[in-house]
């Protein structure tokens, strides 16, 4: 497994590094924000481990870089910041995961582990076609017909997580986790909001999304 490592610190930025190493995983790093953007959009990896504080641009900043390039490669946020709202934002603009310093090696591992594994649930294929969408798992992609559906990272979370789990009723709990990780969660209520609003987009697009609420259990895509 193949990871990016961006962080300011020095003493850290060794430590994780050799940690990692020491558990079998590639680690490439760097103390630069700027660099970090230029490596990640250039290179593929299993996982980003990203400080939010770096020099020549922020954490945040990098990642919604990322995102825009339609780069879904994992996302793992470090901060030293603590407060529900700093956690909801990092989210939000686009990270998997989200871990407060200070932390445990193991800690971290751990949510390494559960990011590796959330992104080997896919269904053998890149592509789904459904009833004139084209969903490509690649590029985080959702068209109707030739027509690019311009969705957020979490819009778009959403609509994978159930065009993946086709004639499934996929319950709140398991799109919050598809969007937020393990660790946080989403409300049930910022889900409808999200799925609202990519379900507009896609009716502008000329085709509805064919993805029903099943009232008291979740939601389901029918074939």
């Amino acid at each position: 497994m193949k990871l990016l490592l961006v962080e300011d610190s020095a003493s850290l930025r060794k430590s994780l590094t050799i940690g990692l190493q020491n558990l079998g995983f590639t680690v490439d790093e760097t103390e630069d924000g700027s660099e970090g953007l230029t490596m990640s959009l250039s290179n593929d990896y299993d996982v980003i481990i990203l400080d939010i504080m770096l020099p020549s641009i922020d954490g945040l900043t990098l990642l919604k870089a990322l995102r825009s390039n339609n780069n879904g490669t994992r996302v793992l946020l470090l901060s030293a910041r603590s407060q529900p709202e700093d956690r909801v934002k990092g989210l939000l603009s686009g990270a998997d995961d989200y871990l407060t310093k200070p932390f445990s090696f193991d800690e971290l591992h751990a949510r390494l582990m559960t990011l590796l594994r959330r992104g080997t649930l896919r269904t053998g294929v890149d592509n789904i076609e459904l009833r004139g969408f084209s969903l490509d798992m690649q590029l985080k992609t959702l068209k109707a017909g030739k027509k690019l559906i311009d969705l957020t990272p979490n819009e778009y979370k959403i609509v994978e997580c159930l065009f993946t789990n086709q004639n499934t009723i996929v319950t709140s709990e398991k799109l919050s986790e598809h969007i937020a990780g393990h660790y946080d969660a989403i409300s049930k209520n910022s889900i409808e909001a999200h799925l609202s609003s990519a379900r507009k987009k896609a009716k502008v697009s000329g085709l509805e999304l064919p993805i029903q609420t099943k009232r008291g259990f979740g939601y389901m895509v029918v074939k």
